[in-house]
């Protein structure tokens, strides 16, 4: 029997990662901002413990949201493989390596957010430890879920700037876009290195985190309205096959 093979549109791949990537960039902050800056008190465990038992069910939708957004990044990663591997296949495979790592980082951490209510819910931990020590127990699973989503963001900063020359050297996306997602890399790394390096500095560069979701997003939204320049991606392909 003939093999049959299935050739995807490069237009029906980008809109596809133009609607994940638009389904992360909502999950993401919806956790972030509505969740757990709601819920979550710095410095005191008894209120973040006592907002948490109030309202469980958002807490609960936190990890649902973060677990859409892991499982749509893995998805992600395999479309922008296919539509940049024209480009460079062996760097369009080392961002998509970097992607779903990060991915993979962001999965088992959610075990961290989870231990969080599980300590808090959970039968027996109330006899074995007082009710200060459970407390503090849950805020220092919520801290390590902090630091080990930065963890994911130093991978996901790699993959930006490879992302990001792949799309400057693409002829089929705008360079502005490519140097702009560069510039989302640059963030994430600076921002990650710095809670693990110079903790004390996170709140004095934390506003640069807005050039990465102007970046994330106008990426996004590019792909959603204009997908691919067809007859460019195109060339690029056969140059690709001919080489």
């Amino acid at each position: 029997m003939a093999d049959i093979k299935l050739e995807t549109s490069p237009h029906a791949c980008a809109r596809t990662a133009g609607v994940l990537y638009l389904v992360i960039i909502v999950c993401g902050l919806f956790g972030e901002m509505f969740v757990r800056s709601s819920l979550i008190s710095p410095g005191d465990p008894s209120a973040t413990a006592s907002n948490i038992l109030a309202a469980e069910g958002l807490f609960r939708a936190g990890f649902l949201a973060d677990s859409i957004m892991f499982l749509s990044d893995v998805a992600l990663a395999v479309l922008f493989f296919v539509l940049l591997r024209p480009v460079n296949k062996t760097l369009a495979l080392v961002a998509l390596v970097f992607r779903l790592t990060q991915a993979a980082v962001l999965a088992l951490n959610l075990l961290h957010y989870y231990a969080a209510v599980l300590l808090l819910k959970g039968p027996g931990y109330g006899s074995a430890f007082t009710a200060a020590q459970v407390h503090s127990l849950s805020s220092l699973f919520l801290d390590l879920h902090s630091h080990g989503y930065d963890l994911g963001l130093i991978l996901f900063g790699v993959h930006c700037l490879v992302l990001g020359y792949l799309i400057v050297k693409s002829l089929f996306m705008p360079k502005a876009l490519g140097y702009m997602v560069m510039a989302a890399g640059v963030t994430y790394l600076v921002g990650s290195y710095t809670r693990f390096l110079f903790p004390d500095l996170v709140g004095a560069v934390s506003p640069i985190y807005v050039v990465a979701v102007i970046s994330e997003l106008s990426l996004c939204l590019w792909l959603l309205v204009k997908g691919v320049n067809l007859v460019r991606w195109k060339e690029v392909t056969g140059r690709a096959r001919l080489s």
